[in-house]
């Protein structure tokens, strides 16, 4: 038995999530039935409604739509009070089990970012990309004089990771690459963060308002947006507003800054941004790391400065970004990531505002509450975690079944607006690279130590390559954004942090790799019209082969994947094992 969400398409018009006052149609084949109820509960278990079927012969009808947005749950019962389910095969029956399916409701007023959908983006460590000029030395950091070497690991003699070597990429090296990111395809670059802090991730800011002087000026930052811009390339900013460096002009717990920090004074301006439990050595932080002290969002004068007028929202879009990504997105009240967005859509009509969920962020639970992400008022899209883990299991698994399943469940529960501005990705700063992921997955729970000494080996390699532009060719045509993490293109390894955040080094660069890679964008870019807010429907799931169509009003077309080890025959085109096509049907 599966839930009856996933046959919902079958019932159900529209299947998947709807906006407030939109008409829902149900209709169930069930002619042995004296009469149906759709019962609809709420999410924290009250009964919206119970409505009584229309019997029109075999069939069932009802029509329903909701004043008022948030999380659904339906389910389908007889007058033995008996629900409709589903086996495995699709067919329907009744049973006491209760099957509840999911329907989000969004506010009719919800404005999609719509310039983004059907591009492609790129994500940039900016410390590990492009050096363009001399490199800025700065006090307390380490620098590698060889690009090629691996990220320093290990913790220094008193047994703390400071993250505090760095390579030397700027702002200037990212705008120098402009034409080669544009000669891929990219129209949107999400950065991580730049501005000044200690680390080389840069993710315990010191100050909301200055770029990094090793990565640049301000300046820097608003010719790359506007040279970015000229050809057709928008560029997004890493958020962290959750938390902040301890060694920043707000906190100083070092004295540093030349500013009253919490730390040093309860008069500080910024005392009430944090939560003291014993002023000043106790205090709440992320994740219990000293380094970084945790913000109270909702604090007024926290909230003003981040998104009131003139804030630092107003402040980076005005000198050229076209949104944010949102760190740690759970972390942050639902109530500040409304603020955020509206500070994002007063600068800029068509701003994008990313969350980083690592879950289906429909239905996501934190710290015991409900969020709302996808109700309207926050969230364009987040960084689409599922899909990566559906794409990478299916290439390494052949279990079309199981992929299928997933991106099904993430396409029924999510607005079609976000999902096309979610970004897919399949590495991440975050994560393993995909090729290290594909190719020698046993390696990833391995200690640091011993994956700093893991190179894969000549095999190893080519059958990672030969697996990462099949995981690259999926997910360019599944709904959403698909980005490319800095280096997979050119076949850079490494598993987790800081393993995967190697530097960019184009003259060692697998051109195979890479020229597949453009390719895949190239047949992105000549399908924009139809991939860009297509709907998707599978027709093939099986013996490790993939079918499904993307439609939209521009047209229509088939993505096939084929990985299982003979030949086969799909809408008359003859795929080899391990190959994909793509046929533009209309």
């Amino acid at each position: 038995m599966v839930l009856l969400e996933k046959y919902s398409g079958q019932y159900r018009t529209p299947c998947g999530a709807v906006r407030t006052n939109e008409t829902v149609r149900f209709c169930v084949d069930a002619p042995d039935r004296r009469f149906l109820t759709l019962n609809v509960r709420s999410d924290d278990g009250t009964v919206r409604f119970e409505k009584r079927m229309e019997k029109d012969g075999d069939l069932h009808r009802c029509e329903i739509s909701f004043d008022c947005k948030g999380l659904y749950f339906y389910s389908i019962s007889d007058s033995d009070s008996r629900f409709l389910n589903y086996t495995e095969e699709g067919g329907a029956f009744f049973s006491a089990a209760q099957s509840w399916a999911q329907m989000l409701v969004t506010d009719d007023s919800y404005v999609p970012a719509e310039d983004y959908s059907g591009g492609i983006a790129y994500q940039i460590f900016p410390d590990r990309f492009a050096i363009k000029g001399d490199v800025i030395k700065l006090p307390g950091r380490i620098y590698h004089s060889d690009l090629s070497d691996i990220p320093q690991w290990r913790p220094d003699s008193q047994g703390k990771i400071r993250n505090n070597d760095f390579y030397g990429g700027n702002l200037r090296g990212i705008t120098g690459k402009l034409d080669y990111l544009a000669d891929l395809g990219v129209t949107l670059i999400y950065l991580n963060p730049i501005f000044v802090s200690n680390s080389n991730h840069r993710y315990d800011t010191g100050d909301y308002h200055m770029i990094d002087p090793q990565l640049g000026t301000e300046d820097d930052f608003r010719y790359l947006c506007a040279a970015a811009k000229e050809k057709g390339i928008r560029i997004i900013l890493d958020g962290v507003f959750s938390h902040t460096g301890d060694d920043s002009i707000y906190f100083n717990r070092y004295g540093n800054y030349d500013s009253l920090g919490a730390y040093q004074s309860k008069e500080s301006p910024y005392f009430s941004w944090y939560n003291f439990k014993k002023w000043p050595d106790k205090f709440d932080s992320w994740w219990g790391i000293i380094t970084l002290p945790e913000v109270n969002e909702m604090d007024p004068s926290y909230t003003e400065f981040i998104t009131g007028p003139s804030g630092v929202i107003d402040h980076w879009m005005s000198a050229g970004a076209s949104g944010f990504r949102l760190d740690v997105a759970d972390e942050l009240p639902d109530e500040f990531i409304v603020k955020i967005r509206q500070a994002v859509r007063r600068n800029d009509p068509n701003g994008l505002l990313i969350g980083e969920v690592w879950e289906d962020a429909s239905n996501k639970i934190s710290y015991g509450k409900r969020r709302k992400y996808f109700q309207g008022d926050e969230l364009d899209g987040c960084m689409n975690y599922p899909f990566k883990n559906a794409v990478l299991d299916f290439i390494r698994s052949r279990n079309a079944e199981a992929f299928r399943d997933s991106v099904e469940e993430i396409c029924l529960h999510y607005p079609a607006d976000m999902l096309s501005t979610c970004l897919n990705m399949l590495s991440s700063h975050d994560t393993e690279r995909a090729i290290n992921a594909l190719a020698a997955p046993q390696h990833a729970h391995k200690s640091r130590d011993e994956q700093a000494a893991i190179i894969l080996s000549k095999d190893e390699y080519l059958r990672g390559v030969e697996m990462l532009k099949l995981a690259y060719a999926l997910m360019f045509f599944l709904p959403g954004i698909p980005m490319i993490y800095y280096g997979d293109e050119i076949g850079l390894q490494g598993y987790g942090d800081p393993f995967c955040r190697g530097f960019f080094c184009e003259d060692r660069a697998d051109a195979n790799l890479q020229g597949s890679i453009k390719d895949i964008c190239k047949k992105r870019k000549a399908n924009s019209d139809v991939l860009g807010r297509g709907n998707t429907e599978f027709f093939l799931s099986e013996n490790g082969i993939i079918g499904f169509y993307r439609t939209s009003e521009s047209g229509r077309l088939a993505f096939v994947i084929n990985l299982s080890d003979e030949t086969v025959t799909v809408l008359g085109e003859d795929i080899d094992p391990w190959r994909y096509e793509v046929i533009r049907i209309s």
